[in-house]
């Protein structure tokens, strides 16, 4: 006898699955089969169906009821709201996100090109209505005060604001200048953009929402027991909720000579500077660090006609964004632009007076050196939490709703680590900015993580990854390949896409990110003829 046919609902994103039993993942949001419940068909037919609209992030469902957590962005089912569906039709979007890097531009219509990585108006997404959360809270009125002004900082001032109309925003900057699009700098080095366009908003905007920022404050205490941060100049600031938004420092290793006066790292708008004022025609610059800011600090530079030696200790370049086919082939261009590599090399000491004037690898080659770039990667600003008794490991330890160990502290960006995961990139540190201060002024926001991408433009050659993209074991799948000289890379476990890297064509990149974030089933893929081309048809019928 036939088994009987039900419907199945998941009752964290609401995907509907029909059949006996209900499926041993969600195909969309991952979640096991315990988290499937069944549902009368009758039931189902004689309840109106409604679209629900994440207010944190804007993604529409659509069924009975809210899902109990937002598929996108991890929101829980409290801050979804019920929307008609001819006043959905009829409001015009006011946010629009860049498919590339998760960048969130406000607007009637999409920017011309995003201002962090450059892609196309057409890259962009209507990202639903401007967020609503509930303005009249209990406590709208507290202090609500930030600890840093990357994007993490200013995302939490900005929804902090929304949510809480009444609250007081204080916004502390450890830099001097306004807070500005970080990952635009080596773009500034290479001409790209002006001074101008690197704030990410003027001064009067700060006046316009009722925040107060304070540039260069630097905060040396926080005592949890009184709210109160202790300035370096003296100062006390008492807060009602505190968001730790300090970002992250360069890694400098212990290299001898690393102290001498034309040694430098890349992380601030003045560091910037400092590069620029030293760029002279026929300058010898050495990079050390292969990963992606290195590499776009080397093609910035490679622009200015500089002689530029990059450094990789590693066997090849970008080792967490590129397989090593992958690497090899975005080598040639990189060689191409006139940029020297060293690879499997480690630097033994940067040699000269005062000055550097080369530098000593661990195979004897001496690199002749005007400018050396240190590009090693970063680690989280945390003291102050150590100070101030929260629990730190890599990263401030965080729950789903950014909250620290301490009641009343959240902590958002590149010095939160969430389920163990220290992001460093700039999606999540916005969207994690967003959520904390939503939490922080009342609301219920959850960030459920997102795999982490990366797109390369800077050298003249368009890059994406994102996810896995080393096989652990033999339940991955590869299917790679060249076609019209572009390489294309998918790895898959259990028929579901968890990684991707497309070099030289990205145009599939938003559809590969999205199966990648919503765990879609691929099997039909993997079960046909397994061709590269069948999976790029696969991801271009994904975008329609």
């Amino acid at each position: 006898m036939a088994a009987e046919t039900k419907t199945w609902i998941c009752t964290v994103c609401g995907y509907v699955h029909t059949g006996a039993e209900p499926p041993d993942f969600c195909p969309v949001c991952g979640v096991s089969k315990e988290l499937f419940e069944a549902r009368q068909e009758a039931s189902q037919a004689s309840t109106e169906s409604k679209s629900w609209v994440c207010t944190v992030c804007g993604y529409v469902h659509t069924g009975t009821e809210a899902p109990n957590c937002c598929a996108v962005c991890g929101a829980g089912k409290e801050l979804f709201e019920a929307q008609q569906e001819a006043s959905q039709a009829s409001a015009p979007p006011s946010q629009w996100r860049c498919l590339i890097c998760n960048h969130v531009a406000s607007g009637p219509t999409p920017p011309a090109v995003c201002p962090v990585c450059a892609a196309p108006a057409e890259r962009f997404e209507a990202y639903g209505p401007e967020p609503v959360t509930g303005a009249q809270q209990a406590g709208s009125r507290q202090t609500v005060v930030i600890v840093g002004a990357g994007i993490a900082g200013v995302s939490a001032a900005e929804s902090v604001r929304r949510a809480a109309p009444e609250a007081e925003i204080v916004l502390l900057s450890k830099e001097a200048d306004l807070p500005y699009y970080r990952l635009n700098l080596t773009r500034y080095l290479a001409d790209e953009v002006t001074p101008p366009q690197l704030p990410l908003h003027d001064q009067a905007w700060y006046q316009e929402q009722a925040v107060t920022f304070r540039p260069a404050t630097d905060v040396c205490a926080v005592d949890p027991s009184t709210k109160r941060l202790q300035l370096r100049n003296a100062d006390d600031i008492t807060y009602d909720r505190l968001i730790l938004a300090m970002g992250s420092h360069p890694f400098v290793p212990p290299i001898p000579g690393i102290d001498k006066e034309n040694v430098t790292v890349l992380r601030t708008q003045r560091d910037a500077d400092f590069i620029r004022q030293q760029i002279q025609a026929g300058a010898q610059c050495v990079i050390i660090g292969g990963g992606i800011l290195g590499l776009e600090t080397a093609g910035a530079l490679a622009g200015h006609d500089e002689s530029t030696t990059l450094v990789e200790s590693f066997g090849w370049l970008l080792p967490r964004q590129l397989n090593e086919t992958g690497a090899l082939r975005l080598e040639g261009h990189v060689r191409s632009l006139g940029i020297q590599l060293q690879k499997k090399a480690q630097v033994q000491e940067i040699v000269g007076d005062d000055r550097a004037r080369g530098v000593r690898l661990d195979n004897d080659t001496m690199l002749p050196a005007d400018l050396v770039i240190i590009s090693t990667g970063v680690r989280p600003n945390s003291y102050l939490a150590r100070l101030a008794g929260l629990e730190v490991d890599s990263g401030i330890i965080v729950n789903n709703k950014l909250q620290t160990s301490v009641p009343g502290i959240y902590a958002a960006g590149d010095v939160a680590e969430h389920q163990g995961v220290v992001y460093g990139t700039w999606g999540p540190s916005q969207f994690q900015g967003s959520m904390a201060g939503l939490n922080a002024a009342g609301s219920h926001a959850e960030f459920a993580g997102i795999p982490r991408s990366n797109m390369l433009k800077v050298l003249g050659v368009d890059m994406f990854s994102v996810g896995r993209i080393q096989p652990e074991d033999g339940s991955d799948d590869i299917i790679e390949g060249v076609l019209d000289d572009h390489y294309y890379y998918f790895l898959f476990h259990d028929t579901h896409m968890v990684g991707a890297i497309l070099l030289g064509d990205t145009s599939a990149s938003a559809a590969a990110k999205h199966a990648v974030e919503q765990h879609r089933d691929c099997s039909p893929i993997l079960q046909s003829t397994r061709d590269l081309r069948a999976v790029l048809d696969y991801l271009d019928q994904a975008k329609t």
